[in-house]
């Protein structure tokens, strides 16, 4: 026994109500409930570990700890690629796994492999962690303290209170603080009074390190009571520190105040921060996943307005970057285009009539509702992708509803009742409008499993798209056919109103006779098609290829990358420069510089850079991203910039998409470094001399000169000298020893450090070379003798770091690109260049950069495309029951992809992942306009009709259903197109060319095919 759906549904209208009003009910609960963000939150698999090594240089960390860790890690299973980064004292190994794990899993895989293997790593390291990457990693929130005057022990305790308070805000996974050098107790060494006294800076730091020691002493009874006995502890004041005993020498007792100053001050800073210029500390705020970041922020700007209230004197809170503005700025503009689009759709409905577009308006809200809360149930946010996917839905949740109720209508215009029409209209079309949705909706499906991470990055689109589809079929077949069953008058015209009448006499006066000069020279016409058609080809190459877009948001980075061991203030006079320059342009609204060190992470696919002296960074907020302006603002900043002197100064937009550091990289794979760099070399000359190509980075470019203190163990033995104790003198006297702690009133901890006194630094964040001159060694006896006469200190040359890929060195040369150029043209022809490069034996290169992305991303889209073309021919042979009509049908795909192609090319667009995205749907989309007309003519012929007059007819009859639902899907899109938008108006401009062009070119190529594949079987017939 058959199910009768729309019989059910039309009988039975009561519950079709309540069940109707439950799912709009869970929609509208899914709209107020589904967190919104700017870009899809979706997890990435991969783990980065960071070890620290203080003095270790790059070689050593490669041999010591990144190539064990390598090692251990390159074990696991689904591992897709290893990077490593080996710099003076630190090692960073990023392990990427295939995108079809668990990433938590994974997580804790790494996680078990270095703590099996922190063992048999070497004693002095200093921090060996292990995070993960994440795309809520970022930043939601920056903020500034700014204070000139305040001493920064305080401004830290008040950046640190406003941590505090913005990590208690619900939703809120971490609140961090920036740029405040950690303040300590310094013991500053008199180096002179040591020597007179003959004592090592070392028995400072042994003396405050037994006084300070923390450890329980015991505990003693009295009675029927038990004391705990305390000595010791941590200093609670400064006169304490200078009083401790350092030696009894002679019967006079020599204190820590006899030869040391004992004062507040700052360790050595690696991270420095200004806002607008000024000094400032830095606060951030991550959120946890799953959470709406327009209620998180509203709860840290209460939480921002409370605490400003309570900061000192002289210190300024100030707002810089709040992501909840962006994700506004976005959603609204496409909640603005929904409207557009909405209205769009609307007018192109008044041909069918006010009661007919009544019915079919419903199938919108209620189609979107219910998409809505299927996308929450699927665990997606609303982001600017599956907003995208809903307008883009749009144009197509009405057309199974227009084919439905026009049928309706026609069979009430035979003479049958309403209710009687609504249920046999639905019953005998609902096999053509599955076929048709089920070939739109196999368009999209291939999407959800495209591999990488640009197929997680546009996953909810195509899920969005594919459950409103869903429910718009749903729709068409259960409620619509109801409410046209009370809504729908028999008593109007036949004829239709004078918006239809219209239509369909231009349909006569115009497209009939060219149907009928199409059918009689079928092999011309069809010729002709297909040579227009063919242009797709050489027009494809001429636009290029490309990724993804810049994601246009109203911020970017500016990166200042001065030559490896460049003091940090030298680097400051370049970071100097570019905040004039930043503060000169009136579109800037505010700057946050950083000195040292990268700017926390702020956009899900830009990782922070590192501590490193010669690096910079500046976070830049624009008042607003106006297209066509801000990039003259981009350009005027980047022709600025390049006329600085000795640094490498790089302009970052933020891109969509999956991380990558740079859209050209070359990587010269080798073991011998000095061969690495000799090829480095030459890449770089060949990228700089490359048009369209920018900022070239070769990190091997320049060597980093070190120090060799060249102890001389056999005067060190002769001299009495303890192994290992010249090496803890230099550190203490250069780095500092932290000996003790310190506890002030408010219970805060900090060190008490021992070290070289900071006014003897010659350069204000280096000690000078001759410093070491007066360093004093501790002999066996108790003595202490010069460094000098054990040591002879020489510079070396060494690389300023060691890059791995896939556990082989490789040396990566990188460039940007100039605006306007796209990563396919500019990396084929580096590639073309680099064909007459010598590669010794042994050595290889690869490209990085999009180049990879690209060819890993579209690689899944050819699957893509091939699984959409057989899955739709399997629904039309399904539904046909004959290959012949089948491809028929699918014969329509090379039309549209000419007017997607040739619609690219006439906006200056290329062939971008979005856009071939965009092609891939609309083969379905168009699909559904052939079947409509070849399912009319067979069912002509099963009629009785002759074959040229069934083509004919049904090519009238069905030009009006197919013009309504064409126009529908291009209003729909047409906001999405003119939105400006790098990321989906290539999508809408590629989906309205291929409808054009298919619509119009169908209505004459799909009669003449089936034509020429008919008329052989009228013949045999006969």
């Amino acid at each position: 026994m058959n199910f009768d759906m729309a019989g059910f549904a039309v009988r039975r209208w009561q519950f079709t109500l309540v069940a109707f009003a439950l799912l709009a009910a869970l929609g509208l609960n899914a709209f107020f409930s589904t967190p919104r963000s700017e870009d899809p939150h979706f997890p990435l698999p991969i783990v980065i570990v960071q070890a620290v090594l203080p003095g270790a240089e790059p070689s050593e960390m490669e041999q010591l700890v990144v190539d064990p860790i390598e090692q251990a890690l390159d074990g696991l299973d689904s591992v897709s690629q290893i990077r490593s980064t080996s710099q003076d004292g630190v090692g960073v190994v990023d392990v990427e796994f295939s995108y079809d794990v668990d990433p938590e899993r994974k997580y804790d895989e790494v996680v078990r492999e270095v703590n099996a293997l922190r063992g048999t790593l070497p004693d002095g390291l200093a921090r060996l962690e292990v995070r993960r990457a994440r795309t809520t990693e970022v930043a939601i929130v920056q903020v500034a303290l700014v204070s000139d005057t305040l001493p920064m022990r305080r401004l830290e305790k008040a950046a640190d209170r406003l941590r505090e308070r913005l990590a208690r805000v619900p939703g809120v996974r971490q609140a961090r603080y920036w740029g405040a050098p950690s303040s300590e107790v310094r013991v500053s060494l008199d180096l002179p009074r040591l020597a007179a006294l003959q004592l090592p800076a070392s028995a400072v730091a042994d003396a405050l390190r037994a006084r300070g020691a923390e450890a329980p002493v015991g505990a003693v009874q009295a009675g029927d009571r038990r004391f705990n006995v305390k000595s010791g502890g941590a200093f609670k004041t400064l006169e304490a520190v200078a009083d401790t005993p350092v030696r009894s020498q002679g019967g006079q007792v020599v204190r820590v105040r006899d030869v040391a100053k004992v004062e507040w001050a700052e360790d050595e800073p690696t991270h420095l921060t200004r806002f607008n210029g000024k000094r400032a500390v830095f606060v951030t705020v991550t959120q946890k996943d799953g959470q709406d970041v327009g209620k998180i922020t509203a709860g840290i700007r209460r939480a921002l307005d409370e605490q400003e209230k309570t900061l000192p004197a002289g210190v300024k809170l100030e707002r810089a970057f709040f992501q909840a503005e962006n994700v506004d700025h976005r959603l609204n503009n496409l909640f603005r285009d929904f409207a557009i689009a909405l209205g769009l759709v609307l007018i192109t409905l008044l041909p069918l009539g006010f009661r007919a577009g009544v019915v079919v308006m419903m199938s919108i809200p209620l189609s979107l509702l219910i998409g809505l809360a299927l996308l929450q149930a699927f665990g997606f946010t609303l982001n600017q992708l599956s907003i995208a996917g809903f307008v883009l839905a749009l144009g197509l949740l009405v057309d199974d509803s227009i084919v439905v109720v026009e049928n309706i209508a026609r069979r009430m215009r035979e003479g049958e009742d309403r209710v009687s029409a609504a249920i046999n209209g639905t019953r005998q079309i609902s096999l053509a409008v599955i076929g048709c949705t089920a070939a739109l909706m196999l368009a999209f499906l291939p999407l959800m499993a495209l591999p990488g991470g640009a197929g997680s990055y546009v996953r909810s689109l195509p899920v969005t798209v594919l459950v409103t589809v869903a429910a718009s079929l749903l729709v068409a077949l259960t409620i619509i056919p109801f409410l046209a069953s009370r809504i729908l008058s028999r008593h109007e015209d036949p004829e239709g109103n004078a918006l239809l009448r219209a239509v369909n006499n231009g349909i006569q006066r115009f497209y009939a006779p060219v149907l009928h000069v199409g059918l009689a020279r079928p092999v011309l016409t069809t010729a002709v098609i297909l040579g227009l058609c063919l242009t797709a080809i050489p027009m494809a190459r001429a636009i290029g290829t490309s990724l993804f877009p810049p994601a246009e948001t109203p911020q970017f980075l500016v990166r200042i990358e001065m030559p490896d061991g460049t003091a940090l203030a030298r680097t400051d006079q370049a970071l100097r420069y570019v905040e004039g320059a930043l503060a000169r342009e009136t579109e800037v609204a505010w700057r946050a510089g950083n000195l040292g060190r990268g700017n926390p992470q702020i956009f899900y696919n830009q990782q922070q850079r590192e501590s490193s002296a010669s690096y910079a960074e500046v976070y830049v907020g624009l008042k607003a991203w106006r297209p066509g302006e801000s990039e003259k603002v981009v350009a005027r900043l980047r022709e600025a910039f390049a006329r600085y002197p000795g640094a490498r100064i790089t302009l970052v937009l933020f891109e969509n998409g999956p991380p990558v550091e740079a859209p050209i990289e070359v990587r010269f794979t080798g073991e011998n470094l000095d061969v690495l760099k000799a090829g480095a070399a030459r890449i770089e000359q060949i990228l700089k001399a490359t048009p369209g190509a920018r900022d070239v980075s070769n990190p091997l470019g320049v060597d980093r000169t070190d120090i060799d203190l060249g102890l001389d163990e056999a005067k060190a033995a002769a001299l009495g000298v303890p192994v290992g104790a010249a090496r803890r003198v230099v550190r203490l006297a250069l780095t500092g020893e932290e000996a003790a702690r310190f506890r002030d009133a408010d219970g805060d901890d900090y060190a008490v450090k021992v070290r070289l006194p900071m006014d003897r630094v010659g350069a204000g964040d280096r000690n000078d070379l001759e410093i070491l001159g007066a360093v004093y060694v501790p002999t066996a006896s108790g003595a202490a003798t010069p460094l000098s006469a054990l040591a002879a200190p020489r510079p070396v040359i060494s690389p300023a770091r060691i890059d791995r890929f896939d556990r082989e060195r490789t040396v990566t040369v990188s460039a940007f690109l100039e605006p306007g150029a796209l990563a396919s043209a500019v990396g084929g022809e580096v590639e073309t260049r680099l064909k007459d490069l010598a590669i010794p034996p042994g050595y290889r290169l690869s490209f990085g950069g999009q180049a990879e992305a690209q060819s890993e991303s579209f690689s899944g889209l050819g699957a893509a495309i091939t699984v959409a073309i057989f899955g739709i021919l399997a629904v039309l042979v399904l539904e046909f029951g004959r290959f012949k009509s089948a491809l028929v049908v699918a014969g329509i795909i090379p039309l549209g992809l000419f007017g997607a192609v040739s619609a690219l090319a006439l906006t200056g667009n290329s062939l971008s992942f979005t856009a071939v995205i965009g092609i891939i749907a609309l083969m379905g989309i168009e699909i559904k306009n052939s079947i409509l007309l070849v399912d009319f003519t067979e069912q002509l012929r099963r009629e009785g009709v002759p074959l040229r007059e069934a083509i004919e007819r049904a090519g009238e009859v069905r030009f009006l259903p197919v013009l309504l639902t064409s126009i529908t899907a291009i209003g729909g899109l047409i906001p999405l197109a003119l939105e400006r938008s790098g990321l989906y108006s290539p999508l809408a401009i590629a989906i309205i060319g291929g409808l054009v062009s298919s619509t119009v070119l169908s209505r004459i190529a799909t009669p003449v095919l089936y034509w020429l594949a008919a008329r052989g079987e009228e013949k045999a017939a006969a």
